[in-house]
């Protein structure tokens, strides 16, 4: 069947086959890593950005392009999650600028809202790197700009902008050199191909699956759960409401709703968005919540989970085993037991970590609220802006402890509006450490994120992590489940013994000025371990003060902040 011009229920239909394609083939897709080292994970990034614009537009029924577009990306903003995450919801946003005013679009202005999202996709990114997903989009959009027209059916423009898109995603190890060097194309293209190939075949008939998006609105990957108590837990209960029931939603404030909900239970998390209002609450009653959201308004997504049932049924599989604390089991993380601040204070300090040591490290130089996450699980947006919501500071500080989380960070930081927020561009949880010893509050956000900038810039951080595929890189050629040791970034060293990797590490990364070296272990590594690598240093680099810290950490073995 040729179409001529997609409309809201069309687009809608598209976008979810899209998902569910990526949904289909993500692992593919985080199996693209440059390094072969077991934290790929830009499909799962992709998968969860893109599923939180579908859930908030599967039950909507609009005709009306660009008031479908323009829900789908409040949905994969706040649900955005690492760089091709963040990138992936910009470039949506920017599609939604482009169709504004419209109520179906044909080729012609599907090739300006596509141009759109590239410039918005472009935008959001400091320093532009080509050879990635970014390129994959312009390339394709270029063309389609190029060769569009009223007489071209979508089903051809999808046909020419996939086909594009693909030789685009072909070129990009030409581009970008550690991307020819690995033998891989770039992953957040090849996602992004992953989802036009889907939205095409929807045009075609071909529906991956007649089920919708699975999951909670935007879950945190990593589940952290409470110690067990005999307590009834009630009921996880979310839901996005439209304020269609009062005159004016522009002026209903967060504030006036947390208050509106606070009496019907806890873990209340309220997010609005113009005419959309988010709320998240625990409760023994959750009847009584909708029946007070509802005179706001109509919802637009509604969840409620027996938290008491799946408590139980946990607890029977897990077998007695108790896990951090925080977890929710909604799937949500919420720092246990933490209520805002009556008192309003100058700064707050958000810090990215995972492991149960890192995390009591980090609280207890000074952190006030520690976002969930790090190399294998991206924290979203909405994550970082829940971390806000807990606080209660004219400035709160930003440490996002990994390079691939900078950008979600920044995007939280321009929604937010109860707080002006601050990110420290730390790449590194030793970065964010060593940044974090060398706090001090004293002085105007400008100056404090200046006089951070020297120590940051002074940490080497060397990691010790495992390999999943035979590889050469560098000159070092790395056989699966070698222990490989990075330095900065860059992999000086593979050894089929932990111990030796980490003396090759340690030869790559200490130089004369070196002064501290701390030590981050993580799981499987043994005390009788650490204590043969602490002697080893003393013998060998004598000039070092050395710090020991247990983070539990998974993925990496160690984490070495050398200063």
């Amino acid at each position: 069947m040729q179409i001529f011009k997609i409309d809201g229920v069309l687009f809608k239909t598209m976008v979810v086959n899209g998902a569910e394609y990526l949904k289909q083939n993500y692992q593919k897709i985080d199996a693209l890593n440059v390094f072969p080292v077991p934290d790929g994970d830009t499909g799962t990034n992709m998968l969860m950005t893109i599923e939180g614009g579908v859930n908030e537009i599967y039950s909507l029924n609009e005709e009306d392009i660009f008031e479908v577009s323009k829900k789908l990306s409040r949905g994969m903003l706040m649900g955005a999650r690492g760089n091709s995450g963040v990138i992936l919801s910009q470039l949506f946003r920017g599609i939604s600028k482009g169709l504004e005013g419209k109520k179906a679009a044909n080729a012609v202005i599907l090739a300006q809202a596509f141009a759109s999202g590239v410039k918005q996709a472009y935008k959001a990114v400091m320093k532009p790197v080509e050879g990635t997903i970014l390129t994959v989009a312009r390339e394709a959009s270029e063309k389609m700009q190029a060769i569009s027209s009223s007489r071209m059916t979508i089903n051809e423009f999808f046909e020419e902008f996939l086909a594009e898109a693909k030789a685009s995603l072909e070129r990009t190890p030409e581009l970008l050199s550690v991307l020819k060097e690995a033998g891989v194309v770039d992953s957040g293209g090849a996602g992004l191909v992953l989802i036009l190939e889907g939205m095409a075949m929807a045009l075609e008939g071909q529906f991956v699956s007649e089920k919708p998006v699975e999951g909670a609105m935007h879950t945190v990957g990593t589940k952290f759960i409470s110690k067990i108590e005999d307590v009834d837990f009630g009921y996880c209960t979310e839901f996005i409401l439209e304020l269609s029931k009062v005159d004016n939603p522009d002026e209903i404030e967060e504030e006036e709703m947390a208050k509106v909900f606070s009496a019907f239970g806890d873990s209340l998390v309220i997010v609005k968005d113009e005419d959309i209002l988010k709320v998240h609450i625990h409760t023994l009653k959750p009847g009584d919540v909708l029946n007070v959201g509802q005179q706001y308004g109509e919802f637009v997504h509604l969840k409620i989970e027996n938290m008491t049932i799946q408590h139980n049924e946990s607890a029977e599989i897990l077998n007695g085993v108790s896990h951090q604390e925080g977890e929710c089991y909604c799937g949500e993380y919420h720092a246990p037991d933490v209520k805002k601040p009556e008192v309003r204070k100058k700064y707050a300090i958000v810090a990215v970590a995972t492991g149960k040591g890192l995390i009591n490290a980090f609280k207890e130089m000074g952190a006030d609220y520690i976002v969930s996450g790090g190399q294998s699980m991206n924290p979203s947006t909405e994550d970082f802006i829940r971390g806000f919501d807990m606080l209660n500071a004219d400035n709160i500080i930003v440490f996002p402890n990994n390079g691939n989380i900078i950008l979600a960070a920044r995007q939280s930081a321009k929604i937010y509006t109860e707080s002006k927020v601050h990110v420290v561009e730390t790449k590194s949880l030793a970065q964010g450490f060593a940044a974090l010893t060398m706090l001090d509050l004293n002085g105007e956000p400008e100056e404090i994120l200046e006089d951070l900038k020297p120590t940051i810039e002074n940490v080497t951080t060397g990691l010790i992590t495992y390999s999943i595929r035979d590889t050469d890189i560098n000159g070092i050629h790395i056989k699966k489940d070698d222990y490989i040791a990075l330095c900065n970034n860059q992999i000086v060293a593979s050894h089929r013994r932990r111990f030796e990797a980490v003396k090759a590490l340690l030869k790559a990364a200490v130089t004369e000025e070196k002064e501290i070296i701390t030590i981050i272990h993580g799981e499987g590594v043994t005390q009788k371990e650490v204590n043969d690598l602490v002697k080893y240093i003393e013998r060998n680099f004598s000039n070092l003060e050395i710090d020991v810290i247990e983070g539990n950490q998974e993925v990496y073995s160690y984490i070495l902040a050398i200063e």
